[in-house]
């Protein structure tokens, strides 16, 4: 395909019309109404990995990096994931405790976005969690130096090769020091839902501050 082949105009004639399937009433707890909507995103055969999130993080060079992470628990009062502690993203979140994640639902014409602040869990329950996964994702733990430079796809894999040596499948593999999780408690959560004429629905939580009770607000679209 030429440069441009795909014109200013075929990208500005992507649109389509939304349902009507209204936002009018969710639970007064947002954990609640987020479970739900979770519950159903992952009966929609049309979503692949319904607790797949978008996690944006500002770095110490002022950038904003984004990338997707799973949704491990909702628990404590906030949303956890596992990832390497020596990783872009885990430098971020060390140096600037605000994030935002976002559940991209498109084919239920939803999503939801969450303003909070991060930090990490306890090493217990990033060993519990750990204990959980399967085994060949333990190893990648081991093997990979997540975010540095790599020389090629053969140090990765002579890498992978050598964890997996030293803990066979079958074994116990411990917890890597430099792996474990993080909680992101919330400061507002917003749910959107398409709908016809773009006139969607926004329903917003929002606190001041973690300890304050929630309030629940509607937003233009």
């Amino acid at each position: 395909m030429g440069e441009n082949d795909f014109s200013r105009d075929d990208i500005r004639a992507m649109r389509r019309s939304y349902g009507d399937a209204g936002l009018e009433q969710l639970d007064a707890d947002p954990f609640v109404a987020f479970a739900d909507w979770l519950r159903q995103a992952h009966e929609n055969p049309m979503i692949v990995e319904a607790n797949a999130m978008v996690l944006s993080t500002l770095g110490t060079d002022s950038m904003i990096s984004t990338r997707t992470v799973l949704l491990k628990d909702i628990s404590e009062g906030g949303f956890t994931f596992f990832t390497n502690y020596s990783s872009r993203k885990a430098h971020a979140m060390e140096s600037n405790e605000h994030v935002s994640l976002l559940f991209p639902w498109y084919a239920m014409e939803r999503q939801v976005s969450i303003q909070g602040v991060v930090a990490r869990t306890s090493q217990q329950e990033s060993e519990d969690y750990f204990s959980t996964r399967p085994w060949a994702s333990q190893i990648g733990a081991w093997a990979s130096h997540q975010s540095s430079p790599l020389s090629s796809r053969e140090e990765l894999e002579q890498r992978y090769a050598g964890a997996a040596a030293k803990w066979p499948e079958g074994v116990t593999v411990p917890c890597p020091p430099h792996w474990g999780g993080y909680r992101v408690v919330p400061l507002t959560i917003e749910f959107w839902q398409g709908r016809y004429s773009r006139l969607h629905d926004r329903l917003r939580y929002e606190r001041p501050d973690t300890s304050a009770n929630w309030e629940l607000n509607r937003y233009y679209p």
